[in-house]
Parts: C-alpha cells; sequence; structure tokens
C-alpha cells in the first residue's frame, strides 16, 4: 500500500497539486495511493483525528511518497510535527519513501530532502536514492496545476518507475 503525503497546511499549493499528479501517475500504473494532505489538520497533538488516520491511512502503508515544498531552507513545521505525534514504530519502522522537493525557487527544497532524509532515517526508514527536486514549479504547470513540462514529467515517470520495483 502506498501514501502520498503532501507535506504542506497551506492551501491550494502547487505541493497538492504535485502530489494529485503523482497519484494519477500511480493509478496509471496500476497502483491505487492514498492522499494526505495537510491542510486543516491540528497537528500539535495526538487528538482522535490524526489517530484515525495513523490507523487507517499511515500504519497500513509499505512506501510513502513524500512531496515537501521548501519553508526557509528546510521542510515545513506541520511535516515535521506529524512524525513528532506519531507512533513511530508502528508508523515508520522498516517502511521505504520516496521524496520530491518543490520551490518557486531554483532549488527544488535540496536543503529540506536532505532534512527529510535524515529524520527518516532516524525513524528507520529506507529512502530511495533518486529524490527529485523540481524547482521553479509554477513555471512547469498548466492552469489546472498539471505539471506539463516534458523533462520534469519524464524525470517523475522515472522516479516513479523506480521506486515502485524499490
Amino acid at each position: 500500500m502506498y501514501t502520498i503525503i503532501s507535506g504542506t497546511n497551506r492551501p491550494k499549493s502547487n505541493t497538492i497539486n504535485v502530489a494529485r499528479q503523482y497519484q494519477q501517475l500511480l493509478k496509471q500504473q496500476g497502483i491505487s495511493a492514498n492522499l494526505l494532505s495537510l491542510e486543516k489538520l491540528n497537528v500539535l497533538e495526538r487528538n482522535a483525528e490524526f489517530e484515525k488516520i495513523e490507523s487507517d491511512i499511515l500504519v497500513p502503508a509499505q512506501k510513502f511518497i513524500f512531496i515537501s515544498p521548501e519553508y526557509n531552507g528546510s521542510i515545513p513545521g506541520v511535516l515535521k510535527c506529524v512524525f513528532d505525534i506519531s507512533d513511530i514504530t508502528k508508523t515508520w519502522w522498516n517502511k521505504k519513501a520516496l521524496l520530491t522537493g518543490v520551490s518557486t525557487g531554483r532549488a527544488g527544497n535540496l536543503r529540506g530532502m536532505d532534512d527529510l532524509t535524515g529524520i527518516l532515517h532516524y525513524l528507520k526508514v529506507v529512502v530511495h536514492p533518486n529524490k527529485l527536486p523540481i524547482s521553479l514549479v509554477a513555471g512547469l504547470m498548466d492552469a489546472n496545476g498539471e505539471i506539463v513540462d516534458a523533462p520534469t514529467l519524464a524525470a517523475v515517470n522515472a522516479q516513479i518507475k523506480e521506486f515502485i520495483e524499490f
């Protein structure tokens, strides 16, 4: 089971658009994936809503795809809070992850993906080595928020193919 995590709580973000596109591309490969958006999710404390998400979506997943925007040279605090309030042994240990960074700048959240890799390694998650930085993301999308830039789509599809085999 796959779960895609859109790593921001910012409404109508490029991140959620990229996450939805990953979900569609996986579907084209015959793989169903849950999509967890952090919008409107209270992650400041463990609560019934989070525990339901954890038991229904996070714990059953064996593979995670993190789409993480660049926030101040790293990942959003809301994503870090998800790790902090989760039952780490049930939710994360011995699972696999794929990382994609998105930014409106030119580095595609490279530093954030490094930080996220360190966190995931601490949580005993094996991180796929093909971490994809998507820079200047807004310029790669059409009016519907889908990536239409051919080289970027080719890189995303190659990354997904590798992760399926991982």
